[in-house]
C-alpha cells in the first residue's frame, strides 16, 4: 500500500519536530563547559536560527486551500506551529547570548560606531526622539549640557578608550526578575554593564558574572566617576533631605540637583519620573482629573434628562402616549463591551504603594470627552505584575465596580466617535503619604470605519500608547516604528509580545437587553448589571416630569426623595451593589407576570430604595466616600452589610440612629439645577 501523503501543514510540523530535537540537543551539548567548540556551537545556533526563518516563511504563505484533505481546526493549528516556531527561535536567541564571547574590554568596530553614531544624530532631530532620551537618563549636572552630549556618546563606546578615560557603568535602580527566556535578573543596586541598547526599551547588560541578558531601560541609571563627583560636593542640608526620603536612592548616582529642581519648577509626575519611581510614558491621570473637578462628567449628570434647544420640553425623554411608558429611542451607537485584560503593562517602581489598578472609559471623539467617565478596577496577582484582569470568579454577586461587562451610548454624528481607555493606578508615596492618580497609557477603538460604517462586533486587541491622548509622542508605542529596529518576522513577533495591549470585546445587544437600554439617555455609559434598575428610575423620572406636572412650563420643586437622591447612589458603586442585592432578593419572590408590569417594578423600586440605601446615605456613621482608600470602603462595607445595622424606614425615626441635619435638598427634587442644559 503507497503511504498516505502529506499536507503543507503536516509537512511544516514534521520539520518543527526535527527543528525542536536539534535545538534540544544543542541546548545540552551548550550545558557542557567547553570553551574550545564555544565557536562551533555558536555557529550551529546561527543556522538551526535561519532554519526556524525558514520554515516560518513557509508557514506564513499556506492556507486552507493547500491542503490536499480538510483539516479540522486549521487555524488553530497554524497558530500553534508559529507558537512553537517563535519559542524555538527564543531559545536559540537566548543560547546565542550566552555563546557570546566574554571579553570585557571588546566594544563595536568602528564602522558600528559609525552607525549608531549617525543614528542618534538623526533621531536628535526629532522631537520624540530627545523627549524619550531626557525621561530615559537623569543626568548628574542639569546646567552643563555640553557634558551630558559626551555622556551620552560614552554609553555607546564601552571599548578599552572609554575605559581607560573612566567608563561608565549603570546601576540597578530595584530588583528585575526575568520573565522570558533571554532576561537577565538583577539585584537592586547591582552593577551592569550595557553591551547594547535596543529601540523597544529593552537593554543587553552584563554582570560582574559575566552573564547577558535583556533587562528595561528604565531599571538603570548611569554612575560614572563624574556623578560621583558631583554627589561629593553637595552640602550637608541636601543628603539630610536625601536620607529623610527612602524614595531617593542612597547611592552615588542620585541627582540631588536635577530632583530638587523638579519639586519646584514642575508637577509631581515630573519628580517620580526623575527618581526612576515611574515608567516612561506615565502621566497624570487625565480623566480621573476630570472627575475631580465635578458632577459634569459622573453618571449622576448624564442620568438627568436632557432640556431641548428651546428649553421648554426634553430632548430625551418621551412618553408613549398608549401604553404611558417611556418611549424608547435608539442611539447612534448602542453596545456592550467586556474588558478582558491588559497585558505588559509596566509597575510602578520603587517608593509607591499602588492602592488602585483600574480602567477608566467613555466615548471620544479625539478631541473631547463625550459622556460620563465609567471605572472598572481590576484585579491583580503579584505572580503576573504585568498583567491586568477583570471580572473576577467570586461566591455571590459581583461588585459592579468589578464588573467588566458595560454598555455605552453615544449620539454624537462625530466621524471619529469612539471609545477612549485609560488605564490608570492611585498610588500612595511611602515617604511622604502623597496619594495621587497615574495614567499608564491609554487605548482608542475607533467605532466607524473611513466609510462611516460600524466596525465589527469582535474581540479587538488594542496597543496601549503612552503619554496622554493629547500628546503626539508616545513612550510606548514608537519602538516598532523607529528606524533601524529590526523588521524581521521573528523580531517583530518577539516585539509584539512586549508591547502594552489591552484586549476588549465587542458584544451584540439582545432584544430585552435593547429595550432596556433604549429607555436610558442617548448618551452614557455604565455597568451593564445595572441597566434594569436605571430604565425603571427613567420610567420613574417620566413620570414626574410628563405626567404629574400641572403643565409642562411649571418648574416647582416636586416632592420625591428617589429623584432627589438616586443620582448620588449611582456614583457610589457599593450602595449601588447594596441596592442590586435588595432589589435581587425582593424580585426572586414576584411572579413572572409582575415581573413585566412596569407599575410593579416602580411601586418595588420605590420600596426597596427606601428600605435600604436612602437611610444608609444620609446616616453620620456611614463614612464619605473615598477613592481607592482600604479603611473607609471596609468601614462603608461593615455597615451596610452589617445585619445588627440593616437599614430600614423605621431607622429613620429611631433615637439610635444619627442622621445629618435635614436639608430640604434631600427630598425634592430641582428640575431646573438637575436637568443637562
Amino acid at each position: 500500500m503507497p503511504p498516505k501523503r502529506r499536507g503543507p501543514l503536516q509537512t511544516v510540523q514534521r520539520e518543527t519536530d526535527d527543528i525542536k530535537r536539534k535545538v534540544d540537543a544543542l541546548v545540552q551539548h551548550a550545558a557542557e563547559p567547553d570553551e574550545s567548540d564555544r565557536t562551533e556551537t555558536l555557529e550551529r545556533c546561527k543556522e538551526l536560527q535561519r532554519a526556524v526563518e525558514e520554515i516560518m516563511k513557509t508557514l506564513k504563505k499556506l492556507s486552507k486551500a493547500d491542503e490536499l484533505a480538510p483539516v479540522g481546526n486549521y487555524d488553530q493549528c497554524k497558530r500553534e506551529e508559529e507558537k512553537r516556531l517563535l519559542t524555538l527561535y527564543e531559545r536559540l536567541q537566548s543560547l546565542a547570548l550566552q555563546l557570546q564571547p566574554h571579553d570585557e574590554t571588546a566594544g563595536p568596530s568602528s564602522s558600528q560606531r559609525d552607525q549608531e553614531s549617525e543614528e542618534e544624530n538623526s533621531d536628535e532631530e526629532d522631537e520624540s526622539s530627545e523627549d524619550e532620551d531626557a525621561e530615559e537618563e537623569v543626568q548628574d549636572d542639569d546646567d552643563d549640557d555640553d557634558d551630558d552630549d559626551n555622556a551620552d556618546s560614552a554609553d555607546e563606546d564601552i571599548g578599552p578608550t572609554a575605559k581607560g578615560q573612566g567608563s561608565v557603568t549603570y546601576i540597578a535602580l530595584s530588583a528585575f526578575t526575568g520573565e522570558e527566556e533571554g532576561d537577565l535578573s538583577i539585584q537592586k543596586g547591582e552593577v551592569l554593564r550595557v553591551v547594547s541598547k535596543n529601540k523597544d526599551g529593552w537593554w543587553l547588560a552584563q554582570n560582574s558574572k559575566g552573564q547577558k541578558g535583556l533587562v528595561p531601560k528604565t531599571f538603570l541609571k548611569t554612575s560614572s566617576q563624574d556623578s560621583e563627583r558631583v554627589n561629593e560636593n553637595e552640602d550637608e542640608g541636601e543628603s539630610e533631605e536625601e536620607e529623610e526620603d527612602p524614595d531617593l536612592k542612597s547611592s552615588k548616582t542620585s541627582n540631588w540637583n536635577t530632583v530638587r529642581k523638579a519639586v519646584t519648577e514642575i508637577d509631581a509626575t515630573d519628580v517620580l519620573s526623575a527618581m526612576g519611581a515611574i515608567p516612561p510614558g506615565f502621566r497624570p491621570s487625565t480623566l480621573s482629573r476630570l472627575l475631580e473637578e465635578g458632577r459634569s462628567y459622573r453618571a449622576s449628570h448624564f442620568i438627568q434628562p436632557k432640556l431641548s434647544q428651546s428649553q421648554l420640553s426634553f430632548k430625551d425623554l418621551h412618553m408613549d402616549p398608549d401604553t404611558g411608558k417611556v418611549h424608547g429611542q435608539s442611539s447612534r451607537v448602542g453596545l456592550i463591551l467586556t474588558l478582558w485584560n491588559c497585558r505588559m503593562i509596566p509597575p510602578p517602581g520603587v517608593g509607591l504603594q499602588v492602592l488602585s489598578r483600574h480602567i477608566r472609559l467613555c466615548a471620544f471623539d479625539g478631541t473631547q470627552v463625550l459622556s460620563n467617565i465609567h471605572t472598572v478596577r481590576a484585579t491583580y496577582n503579584s505572580k503576573s505584575p504585568k498583567t491586568w484582569s477583570f471580572s473576577p470568579r467570586m461566591t455571590g454577586m459581583l461588585p459592579c465596580l468589578l464588573d467588566g461587562d458595560c454598555f455605552l451610548r453615544c449620539d454624537s454624528e462625530s466621524p471619529d466617535l469612539g471609545i477612549l481607555f485609560e488605564l490608570g493606578v492611585t498610588y500612595i508615596r511611602n515617604s511622604t503619604g502623597e496619594r495621587g492618580d497615574l495614567s499608564c497609557g491609554w487605548a482608542f477603538l475607533k467605532l466607524f470605519d473611513e466609510s462611516g460604517a460600524p466596525i465589527a462586533l469582535r474581540t479587538q486587541e488594542l496597543t496601549v500608547h503612552g503619554g496622554t491622548p493629547f500628546e503626539k509622542d508616545s513612550d510606548m508605542d514608537t519602538t516598532s516604528t523607529k528606524r533601524g529596529y529590526p523588521t524581521g518576522v521573528f523580531q517583530q513577533m518577539l516585539l509584539s509580545r512586549k508591547i502594552p495591549k489591552l484586549v476588549v470585546k465587542l458584544k451584540s445587544v439582545k432584544t430585552r437587553s435593547r429595550e432596556l437600554l433604549n429607555l436610558l439617555p442617548d448618551t452614557i455609559v455604565g455597568s451593564l448589571s445595572t441597566v434594569h434598575l436605571l430604565a425603571t428610575y427613567r420610567q420613574i423620572l417620566a413620570d414626574a416630569l410628563l405626567l404629574d406636572r400641572i403643565t409642562m412650563y411649571n418648574a416647582d420643586l416636586i416632592c420625591s426623595s428617589v429623584l432627589a437622591s438616586f443620582p448620588d447612589v449611582l456614583d457610589q458603586p457599593d450602595l449601588m451593589d447594596a441596592f442590586r442585592k435588595s432589589w435581587t432578593e425582593s424580585e426572586s419572590n414576584l411572579r413572572r407576570s409582575d415581573k413585566r408590569d412596569i407599575n410593579v417594578l416602580k411601586q418595588m423600586f420605590v420600596s426597596v430604595y427606601m428600605g435600604s440605601v436612602f437611610p444608609l446615605l444620609y446616616s453620620v456613621e456611614m463614612p464619605a466616600p473615598c477613592w481607592a482608600d482600604e479603611e473607609v470602603e471596609s468601614q462603608r462595607a461593615r455597615i451596610i452589610y452589617s445585619p445588627s445595622q440593616k437599614p430600614s424606614v423605621e431607622t429613620l425615626l429611631s433615637s439610635q440612629c444619627s442622621h445629618q441635619a435635614f436639608d430640604i435638598t434631600q427630598v425634592t427634587y430641582d428640575l431646573i439645577s438637575s436637568a443637562q442644559h
